[in-house]
């Protein structure tokens, strides 16, 4: 391993590139790729000037072995995980920084988000004005506290379906109430009655699958990546992508190459049957994937490994009521964890703990499946179900 050879390497090899950082709970790998297609699109000849952590390696030494064979590349998008964020900032000096959400994940290695963002908002604040340009969800109170102090942020408006960890206000733990409710915001936006935290405008607005720019043009991203969160992702991106310096259009092209982002939404076949897979870890991963589901039948595949998470309590908090009448299949180490949350949800079910088992008996469905799972890399799911 690079780190062990050299301890340093993270800290020399992130010095002396343009970085673009994307960081969240949700959505980093899915955005890191739009964003790196979308520069790669405006670079187009000289395209190899960039380099980034296709697939999903965020931390420290993952970031420095996708650096370490790139070394002339002057240009880095780095998907970077929540913890790794203070040492980019002070290390790497990224020119943008994207926050996409927050919210509650690996409990057992996280503990408390707000730590994480308290330490994102320390880093931002003593980066004062060499820090980055931030691109910030606008719709997160707590990713709105954390770049209280950067040099400039800009906004993105981007509705979640999740809001269960976002209840109290970081900055004093009020309750934070809906104002102003309008069409295009029927919820209206959050704030905090108590002090002044609240919803900034947004400069980039997600709005019925479309994107609103800020000077009032709306754009239809047309992505091949399925969800309503991936628009809020390709909106993200694409703030990014302009303050680099490439032009809206150029991104749009790049985004629309972008099919299964490190195995996410990819379609597996074995014999006559397909499955589309989907990776959530959490509940807010969750509530965004399973609306997608459209089949009757359903894979879902639970592991608590130390990279993913230990801790799956967070199963007790995803509405798995929504399943009802679907056929589903429980599979992976924590299936009976599962399965007994779907008990309780008076969701119809069988466990069949190995991957390849469970998948080999809905081989003969007319129909392709939906997949939901936990595991990560998703290229290691497939080879374990003997598909790759």
């Amino acid at each position: 391993m690079l780190s062990t050879v050299h301890p340093g390497a993270f800290a020399s090899l992130v010095k002396g590139r343009r970085i673009a950082s994307v960081t969240g709970t949700n959505g980093k790998t899915t955005t890191s790729h739009l964003l790196a297609a979308a520069i790669r699109q405006g670079l187009g000849s000289d395209a190899a000037r960039l380099v980034t952590n296709a697939d999903g390696a965020n931390l420290h030494y993952g970031i420095a072995s996708a650096l370490a064979k790139a070394p002339k590349a002057d240009i880095a998008v780095l998907e970077t995980d929540e913890r790794v964020v203070a040492d980019l900032v002070a290390q790497g000096s990224p020119e943008v920084l994207v926050m996409l959400n927050f919210s509650r994940d690996q409990l057992d290695r996280n503990h408390e988000i707000k730590f994480l963002a308290r330490s994102w908002r320390e880093a931002l604040a003593k980066a004062g004005e060499a820090g980055p340009v931030v691109v910030a969800n606008s719709d997160d109170p707590l990713i709105t506290w954390a770049v209280e102090k950067a040099r400039r942020v800009i906004w993105v408006d981007t509705p979640s379906k999740w809001s269960a960890d976002a209840a109290l206000c970081p900055a004093c733990g009020s309750i934070l109430t809906r104002v102003d409710p309008n069409p295009d915001e029927p919820q209206g936006r959050w704030d905090c009655p108590s002090c002044e935290l609240t919803e900034h405008a947004a400069d980039y607005q997600v709005r019925e699958g479309r994107i609103a720019l800020p000077e009032g043009r709306v754009v239809d991203p047309r992505l091949k990546v399925p969800g309503s969160f991936n628009v809020s992702n390709a909106a993200a991106a694409l703030a990014a992508a302009v303050e680099l310096g490439v032009s809206v259009d150029d991104a749009l092209v790049g985004f629309r190459t972008v099919e299964a982002p490190a195995g996410r939404f990819a379609t597996a076949s074995f014999g006559p049957t397909s499955a589309r897979l989907l990776l959530s870890k959490n509940p807010a991963g969750w509530a965004e994937s399973l609306p997608l589901l459209g089949t009757p039948t359903v894979v879902l595949a639970i592991d608590s490994v130390a990279a993913d998470g230990k801790d799956v309590s967070w199963l007790w908090d995803v509405d798995f009521e929504q399943l009802v009448g679907k056929h589903v299949v429980c599979t992976g180490p924590r299936a009976y964890d599962l399965a007994v949350r779907l008990e309780y949800a008076e969701v119809s079910h069988e466990v069949i703990l190995d991957l390849a088992d469970a998948l080999a008996s809905v081989a003969d469905q007319p129909q392709p499946i939906d997949l939901i799972s936990t595991y990560t890399p998703f290229q290691k799911l497939l080879k374990m179900a003997g598909l790759r």
